[in-house]
């Protein structure tokens, strides 16, 4: 995920871009005239809301709004609290800092504790996760992102580091965190001292799998073998696979690499994803040495993956799926297809980047070893046509012209763009209809589109599933594989969902006709379906409720009806927060969403309130009759 003001009011994409400006476009008129806006927004391949692409078979999973959504609407707001419809009841969980054993001390707000009680509690900036229920237990299994740095060192001067266990504490807030979790009298809490308890963090030894691993590329000198690496971070969206593994994604790596060599200019390979010579503020290179690419250059090659972890085995070592690509996974959606090979679903979230697809050589059978599932395959990128059809493009040696398939997975941003891949507005969550053959992917917004090129100087036209120019509001595209087959290399598509303010504007921005003045938002993110085929829709948006924002409230959490096109809005977050992340318990009667960096501009002391420090946490919403929650 990517908020609006992580690092000194700039978010992810704009450091990037003030170390590795891009230039602006210089024939848009040419992009304008195709642009879809031109052709009537409501009418062609993209009906939006009306199913128009994908008539006939989705037609008829058509039910009444009012059996689809148990709740009643909410108003969009600006309140430091959580808000979830009468009838409805939101509990915190567990907050950022608590102990997941009892020996470690309860969070400490004027110091916000150490690098080692950082370690053994919940990290920092919850984001995807997943629930498992395994031999009577319930496990969750969950992201934590990244950390701010003015809270995390909120004690400091500056709210700057002022010693090396400051910046280790900032490193063990980040990874994984998998806790146990009961629920007593209709409240949860972790159990501590839980033998399935672990941190995840960017110290765990993890092995490397798939084409890139052992190849020049990943070797460094602490690994010259390049098939072990140390840790995860920058854990986005996550994922589950049929065997019941955990897939956390590596979203936004690039920001903790930094060079001590004066004058470091970066490889064109490593300028793509957005290495330089400067963190994000972070300092991991002061203490790690692997962090300073001007001596290790090959380390930021060994970040950026899916990583599988077995939340059922506390001792099992984490592996890198590098055969899935290496770029700023968001998240992933797992399908089995109809001849039983394993379809994977990924997003690169970056201004202009691409959505891939992995499909596995072999089939998935419940007893059968897995592991080759995500090692052998054939990785594809996505290329949607004007007229609302898709293809799917393999990326291969031969495709790409690039020498070995190790190469293509490494460089996999690269490899798109020798192919010819659509440049989309920032992909974010990708989900799929458990009640229909169906991909739905949030593109969160992106102001270049149409003004610059993307990082690897392709261009950004206006058109297709990318509308609008200078797009602040976002959308969502979705699409049917061909014959039902997620392992079909065609798909048709259209948009379900334009996001905008039809209070501020009356042009394309205003959103498509399931978008009005009481459901109104933007910068839609988190997605995910529930077992009801409802679809969940986080955002992660501007949340100044002014100028074309006013009336939008903080970030919320909605619901979609994919066959009439009906949103209404379920949640809302306190300050300056993102909604992001969500699971269910196994007898779906509670719901876990994640709030992330509350008070990030500190304008926030939820979730304790008076004077205490904001701290990301996950919350636990009921019904208050019990009922089913999704």
């Amino acid at each position: 995920m990517m908020s609006a003001t992580h690092h000194d009011d700039l978010s992810f994409d704009e450091f990037d871009e003030q170390v590795n400006p891009r230039p602006e476009e210089t024939d848009f008129d040419r992009v304008v005239d195709a642009a879809v806006s031109r052709r009537g927004l409501l009418g062609g391949a993209l009906a939006f809301g009306s199913m128009a692409m994908l008539a006939g078979p989705l037609a008829a999973t058509a039910r009444a709004a009012s059996d689809r959504f148990a709740f009643t609407q909410i108003a969009a707001n600006g309140l430091d609290d959580i808000t979830v419809p009468q009838g409805y009841t939101a509990q915190v969980m567990v907050r950022w800092g608590d102990p997941l054993w009892s020996d470690v001390p309860a969070f400490d707000g004027p110091t916000r504790g150490t690098a080692a009680t950082q370690a053994r509690a919940f990290g920092d900036n919850t984001d995807g996760m997943e629930v498992y229920a395994f031999d009577g237990r319930t496990l969750l299994a969950v992201n934590n992102e990244y950390t701010n740095r003015k809270i995390l060192w909120g004690n400091r001067p500056e709210g700057k580091a002022a010693s090396d266990d400051d910046i280790a504490k900032g490193m063990m807030a980040h990874g994984v965190t998998v806790m146990e979790i009961t629920s007593k009298n209709g409240a949860w809490s972790v159990v501590q001292d839980s033998p399935y308890n672990r941190r995840i963090t960017p110290d765990t030894e993890m092995m490397l799998t798939g084409p890139a691993a052992g190849h020049d590329l990943v070797k460094t000198a602490a690994d010259p073998s390049g098939t072990k690496s140390l840790g995860t971070f920058n854990n986005c969206g996550a994922g589950r696979t049929p065997w019941g593994t955990y897939l956390t994604c590596e979203e936004n790596f690039n920001g903790y690499f930094s060079a001590a060599q004066e004058g470091f200019a970066p490889s064109p390979e490593l300028k793509r994803y957005g290495i330089s010579a400067k963190d994000w503020g972070y300092g991991w290179a002061k203490i790690d040495e692997r962090f300073d690419v001007s001596k290790h250059p090959n380390e930021p090659n060994r970040a950026g993956y899916v990583v599988e972890i077995d939340p059922r085995d506390p001792k099992s070592m984490p592996k890198k799926r590098t055969a899935l690509g290496r770029f700023k996974h968001e998240n992933v959606a797992c399908v089995v297809a109809g001849d039983g090979r394993v379809v994977v679903y990924m997003g690169d979230d970056e201004r202009g980047e691409f959505i891939y697809r992995f499909v596995s050589k072999d089939v998935y059978a419940p007893g059968l070893p897995t592991d080759s599932l995500l090692e052998d395959g054939t990785l594809y990128v996505a290329k949607f046509n004007e007229d609302g059809s898709g293809m799917w493009i393999p990326l291969t040696p031969e495709t790409t012209k690039m020498g070995s398939q190790a190469e293509v997975c490494v460089y996999s941003r690269q490899a798109g763009s020798a192919v010819g891949a659509t440049t989309m507005d920032r992909p974010e969550w990708i989900t799929t209809n458990p009640n229909a053959a169906e991909v739905y992917c949030s593109l969160t917004n992106n102001k270049n589109r149409g003004i610059k090129p993307n990082a690897g100087g392709d261009e950004t036209p206006v058109g297709g599933p990318n509308p609008r120019k200078d797009n602040r509001y976002g959308q969502i595209v979705r699409w049917r594989p061909a014959g039902g087959d997620h392992a079909a290399d065609a798909f048709a598509w259209d948009l379900f969902v334009l996001a905008g303010n039809p209070t501020v504007h009356g042009d394309d921005r205003a959103g498509s006709k399931n978008v009005n003045k009481d459901n109104m938002f933007n910068s839609p993110d988190g997605l995910k379906f529930d077992s009801n085929g409802v679809l969940w829709i986080q955002t992660d948006g501007n949340y100044s409720n002014a100028k074309d924002f006013a009336g939008q409230g903080n970030n919320q959490m909605l619901a979609g009806d994919p066959a009439t096109g009906e949103i209404r809005r379920f949640l809302v977050g306190p300050k300056e927060c993102e909604i992001t992340g969500l699971s269910w318990s196994p007898d779906r009667r509670t719901m876990f969403v994640g709030i992330q960096h509350p008070g990030e501009r500190g304008d926030s002391h939820w979730p304790d309130g008076g004077d205490s420090v904001p701290r990301s946490a996950i919350i636990a919403v009921r019904r208050n009759d019990g009922g089913l929650v999704g």
